[in-house]
């Protein structure tokens, strides 16, 4: 979950601050470059205050230095002179009919199109020139051109252009969007870092309620979620699941102790019951086929009674876990059980290694193993094999017990282990359907698990899987 939450977050916080960001950065070059309008405007303001004084044309159009000319006249461009050289920035005084009053560079033209003749004619008319067109930091071919009225008696007698280069004003931007860039890098990293935290902080009783509903689900009905970290929502969440834990718990313990007693109780009158059929049964003749069937049905019962409890105490004891070679175990309960085999006429072996630890309950896994082996018995025909192997998997162990009986269709495995289950190909055979759910719910008390599955060409494989790493 956190995984599908965490980058939701991180892209809503980066559209955020694109969106403040963006615009922040268009604001910024707009005030760099206003900044530097209204720089010229001043300057342009400066030169004409010197242009309106010039009350004469220069002699001739060619000769600059004539002992004629205005003192004013050479003063102003002396100053655009010095303006070129300092700043780089082309500016000159033109009379209304384009013609140059002083210049610098000398030669400069008045603009005959785009924004500096759009100026200039707004100049004519008395107006400073509106802001030039928005230069970008990769706006390398543009320039900016400012013009301001020289006015005379109330008259626009002459016109100041400057015509500015944009490199500086271009450097100016790029800074300040770098800046702004770099901080929009340390609000992303202080926002991932706090996408972190506030996932970790609403998915933390998440997890905590997953672990505990695999727990409970696992066999492990104590555990419980603490409720006191995270949202509001969650911690009512987690006390209500705390209760619904409980009372799964007690309805659980009371339904253990119910079977448990019954099985109990029914014992003393069933074992009275059996002992009044065999007084009875000295009163008939020997032989008689209702008594043996009395007998038959009354151990049965007695049999039923017996798993009843041993699967009532399975799901109540808690597994005494050990560090176990389950390969010298499995290979002990072979041993054992190869008396039966041998006079039944199966061929019960082991296969595999010799020494692989795993943990486990030693008890309930030689239980779990003895009821295995003993169905694999029971329903392997004279002369054919019974295979028991050990091999180690990664994190588990793998104990099969492979048989060459008629096996079981795809529908029957899916219901083995069933309480009282019992194939309708098997039901001559002794048994209560209750050893498979002994076992499983032994093995599932240490954290182990049982699975079935077809040994072609006939016959059933049953694999107990043990965990290798510790609880």
């Amino acid at each position: 979950m956190r995984t599908r939450l965490l980058p939701l977050l991180i892209v809503l916080m980066a559209g955020v601050l694109l969106a403040l960001g963006i615009p922040l950065g268009v604001i910024t070059a707009g005030v760099e470059q206003q900044r530097v309008v209204v720089d010229r405007i001043d300057d342009a303001a400066r030169f004409a205050s010197l242009a309106q004084f010039v009350t004469a044309r220069p002699a001739t159009d060619t000769d600059h230095k004539t002992s004629e000319e205005d003192e004013r006249l050479a003063t102003l461009r002396t100053e655009l002179a010095r303006y070129y050289g300092l700043y780089g920035i082309r500016a000159g005084v033109f009379y209304r009919d384009h013609t140059p009053m002083a210049t610098a560079p000398a030669g400069l033209p008045v603009p005959r199109d785009g924004e500096g003749a759009q100026a200039f004619r707004e100049a004519l008319a008395g107006r400073r020139s509106h802001d030039p067109h928005q230069i970008w930091p990769w706006d390398d071919t543009g320039r900016i051109p400012v013009a301001s009225p020289v006015i005379r008696d109330g008259d626009v007698v002459a016109v100041v252009m400057t015509d500015s280069p944009t490199g500086h004003l271009r450097a100016g931007v790029l800074r300040s969007w770098l800046l702004i860039a770099a901080g929009e890098c340390a609000a992303m990293l202080v926002a991932v870092a706090a996408a972190f935290r506030l996932t970790g902080w609403v998915l933390r009783p998440v997890r905590v309620l997953d672990t505990a509903s695999h727990d409970i689900a696992t066999g492990r009905m104590n555990a419980r979620v603490a409720a006191t970290a995270g949202p509001p929502e969650l911690r009512r969440l987690a006390r209500s699941f705390n209760e619904m834990a409980d009372h799964v718990e007690d309805v659980l313990e009371q339904q253990r102790a119910f079977v448990a007693d019954a099985s109990h109780q029914l014992r003393n009158p069933l074992s009275a019951l059996l002992l009044r059929i065999e007084l009875l049964a000295l009163e008939l003749p020997d032989g008689n086929a209702e008594i043996a069937s009395v007998r038959t049905e009354g151990k049965r019962l007695a049999r039923v009674l017996d798993d009843l409890l041993d699967l009532a105490l399975a799901e109540h004891t808690a597994a005494d876990l050990q560090l176990t070679d389950v390969a010298a175990l499995a290979a002990e309960r072979v041993g054992s059980w190869r008396p039966l085999a041998d006079d039944k006429g199966v061929l019960l072996t082991y296969e595999g290694q010799r020494a692989v630890t795993g943990w486990a309950d030693p008890i309930a896994l030689s239980s779990a193993l003895d009821a295995v082996v003993d169905n694999a018995l029971k329903f392997t025909p004279e002369g054919r094999p019974v295979t028991v192997g050990v091999a180690p998997a990664g994190e588990c162990v793998h104990v099969t017990v492979a048989d060459r009986g008629p096996g079981l269709t795809e529908d029957e495995l899916a219901r083995i282990g069933d309480r009282f289950w019992r194939s309708g190909h098997h039901q001559n055979v002794s048994g209560s359907g209750l050893g498979l759910s002994i076992t499983r719910a032994l093995l599932a008390a240490g954290g182990a698990t049982i699975a079935y599955a077809p040994h072609p060409p006939h016959g059933l494989k049953v694999t107990v899987t043990v965990p290798r790493t510790g609880p």
